[in-house]
Formats: C-alpha cells, sequence, structure tokens
C-alpha cells in the first residue's frame, strides 16, 4: 500500500544545497512543523563546489572631536542597516586604568592624548572581530577613572563593525582595520556645550571642571592630534547627526560594499528574502531549543507564509486597469492564473497551508523522492495535476534539521 511506502521512506532529502551551506542563510533556510521529518542524512557536495570562504566584515571608523555627534550618527547608520548584523565598538571602552597616584590627581590627567587608550588591546580585539570570533569588550567606569574587573560586554561576529572614537584615525594601525572612514564636523560651540550637558549629568562632574579640562586638555588635543586626522577621512559629515542626506547616502554606500547575500554568489538564481527584525525575531524563537511546540509550530507558519508571498511575487504578471469606487481608474497587475503547488512529502506539506491561504482554490500535487533510491528508482511517488505542464509550479521543500 502506499502508506507503507511512505513510511518506508528514510532519510531526509535535499534540494541541491550542502547542508553546510544551508547556514549561510538565516532567511533562506525555513523550518517545517514539528510533525514534518528531520534531517539526519548527510549530503553530498555538488561535483567542483567548494565551502565559501567567510566573509570579512564591513570596518567603519567614525572620528570627531568630543561631543561632535558620532554616536548619533552611528545609531543613525545601525537604524538604516536594520537588514544587517551591525555592532558598534568604543573606543573609549579602550581607555587605560589610572593607578592609584594619577587617581589622585586626576585633574592633572589628560583623557584626550593617544596615550590614555590601550590601542594594543583594542586593535587585538578588531582582529579578531574581523576573523570571525566573538570578543569580551572591556567596560571603563567613568567616574572611576578604571575599568570594571569583571564585566565585560561580549561582541559578536557582525557583517557590519563600527569603531568610534575621537582618537580612532591616529594610529595608522587602526586606519588600515577600516574599510571607511567618516569625520563629523561640528562646530565647537555646540561640542562644549554637549561635552557640559554629557559631564555633569552622566559622568557627575561640576561645570567648572568641565570648563577646565576643556580649556587644558580638550581643545589643544582636538588641534593637535584630532583636526589633523581629518584628512585621511573618506567622508566628511558637516552638522553631525542633522545631516540625514549624507547618513542615507553612506547607508545605501554600504549596502552596495556588502554585496549580494553568500547564497546568491553561488546560486544565481535563488532569491533570498530580505532579513528585518520581525524574521530574525522569529528565528531567535524557533532556534530556541526550549520552545514549545505551539510557539514553534506558530512562528514557522509565519515564516513559511513570508517566503510563499515572495515566491509568489516573482511569478509573471499582465497589466490591468479597474475602476475604484469613486470612479477613477487604477493601473494595477493581474495575478498569474495556471498555478499549481507540488509539495515533497513529507516536508513540503508543512508549506501548503501557506500556499492555500495565498491562492484561492488551488491545486497542490505530491511527490516522494529518495536520496538513495528504491532499485534504482529515485521518484518513488507522485499524484501531480493532470494539466501540470501547462502551469507553474510552486515546488514547495522546506530545509529541515534545525530551526
Amino acid at each position: 500500500p502506499m502508506e507503507d511506502v511512505l513510511d518506508s521512506a528514510v532519510g531526509a532529502h535535499f534540494s541541491g544545497l550542502r547542508r553546510d551551506l544551508r547556514r549561510l542563510s538565516s532567511s533562506s533556510s525555513l523550518p517545517s512543523s514539528p510533525s514534518s521529518a528531520t534531517c539526519n542524512g548527510a549530503a553530498d557536495a555538488p561535483s567542483g563546489l567548494a565551502s565559501p570562504a567567510p566573509r570579512q566584515p564591513f570596518v567603519i571608523g567614525v572620528c570627531g572631536g568630543t561631543a561632535s555627534g558620532k554616536t548619533t550618527v552611528c545609531d543613525m547608520i545601525i537604524q538604516q542597516l536594520h537588514d544587517h548584523r551591525v555592532v558598534l565598538v568604543n573606543q573609549d571602552s579602550f581607555y587605560r586604568g589610572l593607578t592609584e597616584e594619577e587617581s589622585e590627581h586626576v585633574e592633572e590627567y589628560n583623557f584626550d592624548h593617544p596615550d590614555a587608550f590601550d590601542t594594543d588591546q583594542l586593535l587585538e580585539c578588531m582582529g579578531k572581530l574581523k576573523s570571525g570570533q566573538s570578543v569580551n569588550i572591556p567596560i571603563y567606569d567613568f567616574k572611576n577613572h578604571r575599568r570594571c574587573s569583571e564585566s565585560f560586554r561580549k561582541v559578536n561576529v557582525s557583517d557590519v563593525i563600527i569603531l568610534e572614537g575621537i582618537l580612532v584615525f591616529h594610529d595608522q594601525r587602526v586606519r588600515d582595520l577600516m574599510d571607511m572612514k567618516i569625520f563629523v564636523d561640528t562646530d565647537a560651540d555646540i561640542r562644549l556645550a554637549r561635552r557640559i550637558r554629557r559631564d555633569t549629568v552622566e559622568r557627575g562632574r561640576d561645570v567648572l571642571s568641565v570648563l577646565e579640562q576643556y580649556g587644558r586638555f580638550v581643545k589643544p588635543a582636538f588641534d593637535d592630534f584630532i583636526l589633523p586626522s581629518k584628512k585621511y577621512a573618506d567622508v566628511i559629515i558637516p552638522r553631525g547627526g542633522d545631516n540625514h542626506v549624507a547618513i542615507d547616502l553612506i547607508a545605501q554606500h554600504i549596502r552596495t560594499k556588502l554585496g549580494q547575500h553568500d547564497l546568491c554568489k553561488l546560486y544565481p538564481n535563488v532569491c533570498v528574502v530580505q532579513t528585518t527584525f520581525q524574521i530574525r525575531g522569529m528565528h531567535t524563537l524557533i532556534r530556541d531549543r526550549d520552545i514549545t511546540t505551539p510557539d514553534f509550530v506558530f512562528y514557522s507558519d509565519r515564516l513559511i507564509r513570508l517566503v510563499v508571498e515572495h515566491g509568489l511575487g516573482n511569478l509573471p504578471f499582465t497589466e490591468k486597469q479597474v475602476v475604484t469606487p469613486t470612479g477613477s481608474i487604477y493601473s494595477g497587475v493581474d495575478f498569474c492564473k495556471k498555478l499549481c503547488g507540488v509539495s515533497i512529502v513529507r516536508s513540503g506539506e508543512s508549506m501548503e497551508n501557506a500556499l492555500r491561504a495565498c491562492c484561492k482554490g488551488i491545486k497542490i500535487g505530491k511527490i516522494l523522492i529518495h536520496r538513495v533510491g528504491d532499485n534504482g528508482q529515485q521518484l518513488i511517488y507522485n499524484k501531480l495535476p493532470s494539466d501540470i505542464a501547462e502551469r507553474h509550479v510552486l515546488l514547495m521543500d522546506p530545509v529541515l534539521g534545525t530551526g
């Protein structure tokens, strides 16, 4: 009986993608419902295809005077690049901790001099991030002028690394790590007003000490070290975070440099759904080993629906005009009429409900395939619409194994 044939199908099937390549994409490999088969069998690599080298992250250096708006610019770039993994590394985290003697005379210490930073540790952390390793970034206590010995900020591998600080352009070794260098240029009076507000509110200092430090150290350091490094910048942003046009252009340039998705480079006819915070959030939920079965099914169905909608968007269409209820003419498109779905038993069946929800009354066929084959036959079972040759086919096959 057919039921025995279905039950005897062992191992999962794959559609030409190596298992290790599936992990390159967070939005192109989607889970099936928990009732579907689980990936246990290993897949052979396509002939002549080598594993791609890990993509180097795109490193952006953001420099500028104190309180020039560097952090605001970084935050706006991060918001623009929401479809990529972006991390922010602050040069301030790499201040050297003061000795007891230096702490007693902290008013004499120049925090704006290059020697105030542990550049070697900064280079070590940035080198690890560029090579695909997670790092622990130190946390600096600006009130006690020491590093928090037991606290660190863990930074994971990312598509984009933004290194921000007043002197990130000073050392050539640090500059050489950067793919793009941005200088935030803001009027000195505005910077001073921001510095006073920040140091009094966030760092517990009084106005007189802030002004004295500004005159003795901050302004001379800007003139001697920061302003001369402006010549290394690829892009200069006047007015800082208020310059939305410049930030839009920078974000677009970064997207262009990042290029296509890794899977699209390997397979030119692959379309990958653009990642959003919603998609990443759902992937986070379904990849949690502690997720409940109902939640796994719910969020898997949401992701599958997105993929089905995306696939339908790649089908041919015809232009069509309709009359709106107000009597005006609307120029739109007409959906492709001759469609059918084919699900690969058993995992593909988890996508059928999403297709039915998108395409009213669509015909759906089924096929069962076996990697090794039963007596030399790879296609074990098929039940397809009789006119399938005249239809566009949506072949449904979620990649299984993990979320």
